[in-house]
């Protein structure tokens, strides 16, 4: 159900702002991103599945904090990062 250290690995380094960048919103938004996605395939097969879907709910509401985050401090990296992962809002 989690994301591979593969995974984990590319998205650090595809929206890292620096070197050895692991903490921006940027990389959390996309490693929880990745996540959401992952929970939601799950949850297409197990719809009973109550327990987890509250995880599901609390990575998305995370989620959304940080993009308040981000928007706040530059909206520029706001709307940029919102392309390109393909998150509507």
């Amino acid at each position: 159900m989690s994301i591979t250290a593969e995974e984990k690995n590319r998205l650090i380094a595809e929206f890292a702002t620096k070197e050895g960048d692991t903490g921006s919103p940027e990389v959390q938004v996309a490693i929880l991103t990745s996540r959401i996605a992952t929970l939601t395939e799950h949850f297409k097969i197990h719809k009973k599945d109550n327990h987890g879907r509250r995880g599901l709910l609390k990575m998305v509401a995370l989620r959304r904090k940080l993009l308040d985050y981000l928007k706040g401090k530059d909206e520029g990296r706001y709307r940029d990062l919102i392309k390109r992962l393909g998150i509507r809002r």
